[in-house]
């Protein structure tokens, strides 16, 4: 038996016995809010659940599960970031978390994975970028999971005090640099936002600059993530007459190679899957509404970022030198 293997049977041997496994989503959405990263978010759960059932195989008592498993996910995550931070430096073009496709609306996400992390917008977590690991696990802890001030204080290893000092900082930094939607939103404004996706996607599809332009806010921002690997915007684009062009322009000749879109709930929000001829995943696409408008599209084709939903298109792959 692989060591891998034998680490899941260990993990998934002592979450059953303990009932630990109730905890998986919010333990996800975490690690998510963290990462930004379906994949990462995923190993660093297991290794908490790993770390519970070594703790577990080695005599230790461990009275609140919840709490034990809340801090060894938080804790690895800020490690993660120290340890990720080079990486980012070094993206290529403009980075966007990994999307969290609800299964609920189509899409082929697991459920688990939207449960909670719907109240993490893609908006939201290319904010969080801005600040240090430990001003992140704060800020995720207090401001989304609502977390009081001792236990965050208990979860990071630092005092209360310090976890307000660090809270308020983490809080001036991500207002100054934009809205902090965080929260899914009420289902009467749901329903409006998917009605507005539906109709933004059939006229981007088919052309309809007038219709778009009247969906758009003027000072609409598109961002799209290629990785380097798959063709996208180099730089976020501005405005809604140029975004708008863009957009058709984009969608024109995607629509050529034989890809649709379906809707979907990305992150919480309306936006679409896109899928080749084959059926795969050629990206995603989530939007950022407010009053009735569109203020931000999140396009994500980096094919690194998708196979989380499934086998991955090769239609906006660049060539590989």
């Amino acid at each position: 038996m692989s060591r891998r293997a034998e680490e899941w049977e260990l993990v998934s041997g002592a979450a059953d016995e303990t009932g630990a496994n109730a905890y998986r989503p919010l333990l996800f959405s975490i690690a998510y809010g963290m990462t930004g990263s379906v994949g990462d978010a995923e190993d660093l759960v297991q290794d908490a659940f790993l770390g519970l059932a070594r703790a577990r195989r080695a005599g230790t008592v461990i009275a609140d599960r919840k709490a034990y498993l809340t801090t060894a996910v938080t804790r690895l995550g800020i490690d993660h970031l120290r340890s990720a931070r080079v990486r980012r430096e070094t993206y290529v073009g403009d980075w966007l978390p990994e999307p969290v496709v609800s299964a609920g609306s189509g899409g082929p996400g697991p459920a688990e994975h939207a449960e909670l992390a719907d109240s993490l917008s893609m908006a939201f977590l290319v904010l969080l970028e801005s600040l240090s690991p430990v001003e992140r696990a704060v800020f995720v802890l207090r401001e989304v999971f609502g977390y009081g001030y001792p236990d965050v204080a208990r979860i990071t290893g630092k005092t209360e005090v310090n976890c307000r000092q660090i809270f308020a900082r983490a809080r001036q930094r991500v207002t100054a640099g934009g809205r902090a939607d965080t929260g899914p939103p009420p289902p009467a404004r749901r329903a409006r936002g998917e009605e507005l996706a539906r109709r933004f996607f059939d006229a981007a599809a088919g052309g309809d600059l007038d219709a778009l332009l009247g969906m758009l806010a003027p000072d609409v921002v598109l961002h799209g993530d290629g990785g380097g690997k798959a063709q996208a915007i180099a730089r976020p684009a501005t405005g809604a007459d140029r975004v708008a062009k863009l957009l058709v322009a984009g969608l024109r000749r995607v629509g050529r190679l034989g890809v649709s879109y379906r809707p979907a709930m990305v992150n919480g929000r309306p936006g679409a899957v896109m899928y080749d001829a084959e059926g795969r995943v050629a990206g995603v696409v989530g939007l950022d509404l407010d009053g009735g408008v569109i203020r931000a599209i999140h396009s994500v084709v980096n094919p690194d970022k998708l196979r989380h939903l499934g086998p991955v298109s090769e239609v906006a792959l660049l060539p590989q030198r």
